[in-house]
């Protein structure tokens, strides 16, 4: 493959760039303290066509690689992992299965909406019981004979707080496999629940829902019934390639600040990047950053190609995430007690960065599906 950036791609990496210095990042800081939605930058990055970028144009996207898109994502999570989190949320798992499954009326009023950034999608996986372990989820759908009932409970809900539609995994009936239903968060028994405190990503607001005998009518199934873990696994690498620019994003702001630091921070009558103990951690940085992009873009080349790519994009969310976490220490040991102060942003990262370990599925659960896929 070739790892030369096309036109196309190295304009949408430059102007996502720009909107990260000059948009995101000097409102992190407070985003982060505050532990407030990005409403006003989640608009602008939907006017900048970034949840549009994977649908087609007839659909109102602009229908770009993954390659273009794991760019933007990078750049967006530099700025604020926060920010970028729960906008590839929206982007991906937050609008698929409307373009995928729904009609014209989820089309126009949700979707349409949704990829312009004028309303706001989450998905509902996880349950008290239930994270990687999907087929022990709980929540219902039973079939009537003119819709369904949902009742369950979900937590670890992105956006749910200001989210107008929802996703939502269940079980219908005795059905082994579980099914997909879209849910308007206005109708009657949908409850957001708690919101849950978090160690970082702190502006990407996330909570608890309860379903309390919500009526859905025949139309609000996406897909089939039974179907449901299927469809997932149609974007389960897309998603893992997502978490693995999410992870190099933040790693390279953390990178970018020590860097400078080392630069400009003075001791013993000379900055500290003089000094070889230093030179080695940045350089450590640069190279476990530059191998978790190349392997990064070429899952994506495999995909954008629809090639073989379930193993490859589990690489590359395992070694990008463990990367992030690694960089953000090593970013953070450069600035030493400043590296552990909240004035500097080094300490959000290293926060944030853990965040990059869970999505996509923990780096144990990928360690023993890459192993299958290895024939043990």
């Amino acid at each position: 493959m070739n790892f030369e950036l096309t036109d196309i791609q190295k304009e949408i990496q430059q102007t996502f760039r720009n909107f990260s210095d000059n948009r995101i990042k000097p409102q992190a800081m407070e985003i982060d303290i505050n532990k407030s939605f990005p409403h006003q930058l989640f608009k602008e990055i939907g006017d900048l066509g970034f949840f549009g970028m994977r649908y087609p144009e007839e659909v109102g996207g602009t229908g770009l690689d993954i390659v273009s898109y794991s760019l933007a994502v990078i750049e967006l999570s530099r700025g604020s992992l926060s920010v970028a989190a729960a906008c590839t949320m929206q982007s991906l798992m937050g609008t698929y299965f409307l373009y995928r499954f729904g009609n014209d009326e989820i089309i126009k009023n949700y979707f349409s909406e949704a990829i312009k950034g004028n309303k706001i999608g989450g998905i509902c996986m996880t349950e008290p019981n239930a994270g990687s372990d999907l087929m022990n989820i709980k929540t219902t759908a039973k079939v009537l004979e003119d819709g369904f009932l949902l009742n369950g409970q979900k937590t670890w809900v992105t956006s749910a707080p200001v989210a107008d539609f929802f996703t939502v995994l269940a079980r219908t009936d005795n059905h082994e496999q579980l099914s997909i239903f879209f849910v308007p968060t206005d109708l009657q028994g949908v409850l957001i629940g708690k919101s849950i405190e978090k160690m970082g990503v702190r502006a990407s607001i996330t909570s608890e829902v309860g379903f309390n005998d919500v009526f859905l009518p025949k139309n609000y199934l996406l897909g089939n019934i039974g179907e449901g873990t299927k469809c997932l696994k149609e974007i389960l690498a897309e998603i893992r390639i997502m978490t693995a620019a999410l992870a190099i994003g933040v790693a390279v702001a953390a990178y970018e600040e020590a860097l400078e630091y080392a630069k400009t921070r003075v001791q013993f009558g000379k900055p500290i990047g003089k000094f070889q103990a230093v030179q080695m951690k940045i350089a450590d940085m640069a190279v476990q950053i530059e191998m978790a992009k190349k392997y990064l873009m070429y899952a994506a080349y495999l995909s954008d190609n629809n090639l073989p790519r379930q193993k490859e994009a589990m690489i590359a969310k395992l070694y990008c995430s463990e990367m992030s976490v690694n960089v953000c220490d090593e970013a953070s040991r450069v600035l030493a007690s400043y590296g552990y102060a909240v004035e500097y942003n080094i300490e959000r990262y290293l926060r944030d960065s853990r965040f990059t370990l869970i999505g996509g599925g923990t780096s144990e659960i990928l360690k023993i599906n890459i192993a299958k896929e290895l024939g043990l």
